[in-house]
This record gives C-alpha cells, sequence and structure tokens, in this order.
C-alpha cells in the first residue's frame, strides 16, 4: 500500500503548503492533510481524491450531513464533524471579509464570492445588498436552478433592494460548466434591470458571472460593468 510517507519529502501535502502555500495544493491533497492517514489499501490522498470524484466537488462535500459523511470509508462520526466544521469555518472567513472589503471592484466581488459558487454543479443566484461605502450588509440568494440555467426576475432584484432599503446592489451568479461568457439571456436579465434601476434611482453596481480559474476561458468571471454593459 502507497502511503504519503512514501513520497519524497518535497512532494508530501503538508511540506508543500509549508513550502508553496495552501493555494499551490489540490482539493485532494488538503483533505489528505486534514485526514492525515488513509485507510488500507489507500493513502490520505487517494482518500481525499475518491471523495471529490464522487461528489464532483468540495462544495458539494461541504453541503453534506454528518450522518452522510460518517459513512464514507475513512472518516467515522469524528472526521466527519470536523470536515463540517472546517468547510463552515471557510464559508464564515468568506463572510466576514466580504463585509470588511468594499465591492469596488470585479476582483473583490469574485474573491469574496468564489469561495461559495466556483465549485458548484447547478446555477445560483445571489444579490450582495450595499452601504453607501460599496460594504456588503446582506446577501441572499435569489434562485437555485439546475446545469444551466437558475430563474429570477427583475422583480425578484428589486424587491430585497427596497425592502431592505439598501443603497446600491451587486447579482452574482455562477456558470457550473467553468465558462463566465454571458448567454442571451444573461444579457436580457441585466438591461432589464438596468433599465428598471434608472426608473427608480438605484444603483446597480455590477453583475458578475463566476466560472473556475483553470479552465480555459482565460479570466474566471464576466462583470458587466468591466465589460462596459453597465
Amino acid at each position: 500500500m502507497s502511503t504519503i510517507q512514501d513520497l519524497p519529502e518535497q512532494e508530501r501535502p503538508r511540506e508543500r503548503l509549508a513550502r508553496l502555500g495552501s493555494s499551490a495544493l489540490s482539493d485532494a491533497e488538503l483533505l489528505a492533510i486534514f485526514l492525515r492517514v488513509g485507510v488500507k489499501g489507500s493513502s490520505a490522498i487517494e482518500v481525499g481524491r475518491k471523495l471529490i470524484h464522487k461528489y464532483g466537488s468540495l462544495s458539494e462535500l461541504g453541503g453534506l450531513s454528518v450522518a452522510e459523511l460518517s459513512e464514507e470509508h475513512g472518516l467515522g462520526p469524528a472526521k466527519a464533524a470536523q470536515l463540517i466544521a472546517a468547510f463552515e469555518l471557510g464559508t464564515r472567513c468568506a463572510k466576514e471579509k466580504m463585509v470588511r472589503t468594499p465591492m469596488t471592484s470585479a476582483e473583490a466581488i469574485y474573491q469574496a464570492m468564489a469561495p461559495r459558487l466556483a465549485n458548484e454543479r447547478k446555477e445560483h443566484v445571489f444579490i450582495i445588498l450595499l452601504d453607501t461605502k460599496l460594504r456588503a450588509t446582506r446577501t441572499i440568494e435569489l434562485s437555485k436552478g439546475n446545469a444551466d440555467m437558475a430563474l429570477c426576475e427583475p422583480r425578484d432584484v428589486l424587491h430585497h433592494v427596497l425592502i431592505n432599503q439598501a443603497t446600491a446592489f451587486i447579482v452574482v451568479h455562477n456558470h457550473p460548466s467553468g465558462d463566465p461568457s454571458p448567454s442571451r439571456q444573461d444579457l436580457i436579465l441585466t438591461k432589464k434591470i438596468q433599465e428598471a434601476c434608472a426608473v427608480m434611482r438605484l444603483r446597480f453596481v455590477d453583475h458578475l458571472i463566476i466560472g473556475r480559474r483553470g479552465d480555459d476561458h482565460g479570466q474566471p468571471y464576466y462583470s458587466f460593468t468591466g465589460a462596459g454593459v453597465l
């Protein structure tokens, strides 16, 4: 059986993390550090790789319950609870960062929302409500669809802006394909929201589509403001 200890020291996950930083590690390697040891016939890296392959992404894995994770070979109730706690800490860190960081650029919006959306297998639409300094005051999920489309109408967006008396807002959604290029429906929705905002004198800061880094699509997001559409 191959174990992490069988790898050259410079290729072991913990040593690579210390030398290169956490972003240099694959999802399976990060899980291996958490798991520490594998199971009979599989190293910790292989266990992590199998979990990601089975569920499709870290986001889907993080959405499981303790009971569901406990059934996975190599986990059990204690590690399952620890893993869910780790996912929740990551989510809370991202939320805190969003509150502190003004949403003044497409990159700032991407960094705040990508941890939640970049690996989703279904399309989600969110609205980020902002204060006068363009800091997030609330993030609301408007809809969750399938692999191709999540239904959303301008009234759904403006309803939350108005009842929360938000100064400004951002619309964010993901493309599960990884390609952030806007569809015809994305363009139509953005234009409709923009027209409604002009009448109601609301500030529509941006509509950001989140894809994935590493795909052959260039930048991992598309900003309607950056493209000059807004």
